[in-house]
């Protein structure tokens, strides 16, 4: 399921994203590779642990606090310290699949990635290529979304970057735990919750039959989630 979220970030947040992030050395995007995705990696990436690197990450997990799409298509159990790289000159990275475990670097955090987020900071039209291609089992989805929009796909799916041949792609990515692993039951919770919404303001939250449709929904909840 690849769940597009409208505007995460504010026109605000974002410029105090890149303010903290634009100010200090950048470093070889590889430093987070595994062996597979370092061969195709070709960018470079914000220094994990360093004061920026917080500061930065904090706002966008703030945004995800606060983001109702999101809770509603991820179902978070943990989250990753949002990373930052950019693209420029050409860099691209090709197709690879993203690792099921990940670590932080310096701690014994780590989590299984069940989904990947891409949370876009340079206006879409301020540079050519850089498209996310992912690839479903409908074929490929291409995403190039405007500066504090995100895009959240299963971390299983093949993907890449495409090249950048113009200006600079500037971008927050991070991985997911959700208490539900399977994406099947995720996608099959997300549309009831949008249907549970739905009826909700159609017919009132006190209405007989949002009631028991939102019964359904955290029974089935209880069944699948691990929290």
């Amino acid at each position: 399921m690849l769940i597009a979220i409208p505007e995460l970030l504010s026109a605000d947040e974002v410029a105090r994203v890149r303010g903290i992030i634009d100010a200090v050395e950048w470093v070889d995007g590889n430093v987070t590779s595994g062996a597979q995705s370092a061969l195709a990696k070709r960018n470079e990436q914000l220094p994990e642990g360093t004061p920026a690197h917080a500061e930065a990450g904090g706002i966008i997990l703030d945004a995800l606090g606060r983001s109702g799409l999101f809770v509603a298509a991820a179902l978070p159990l943990k989250v990753f310290p949002p990373l930052f790289n950019r693209y420029a000159g050409g860099q691209a990275f090709g197709t690879h699949v993203d690792n099921a475990v990940r670590i932080q670097r310096g701690s014994d955090f780590r989590i299984r990635s069940d989904l990947s987020m891409t949370v876009f900071l340079e206006d879409d039209a301020a540079y050519d290529g850089g498209e996310l291609v992912i690839e479903g089992n409908f074929g490929e989805q291409s995403v190039k979304l405007p500066a504090g929009h995100a895009v959240l796909y299963p971390s299983s799916s093949l993907h890449h970057v495409t090249p950048v041949t113009r200006g600079r792609r500037v971008a927050s990515f991070f991985w997911i735990q959700s208490m539900v692993r399977d994406d099947g039951a995720r996608r099959i919770l997300f549309e009831m919750d949008q249907g549970v919404q739905g009826a909700a303001e159609a017919l009132g939250q006190d209405h007989a039959t949002v009631i028991a449709l939102t019964g359904v929904y955290h029974n089935l909840l209880r069944r699948w989630a691990d929290a």
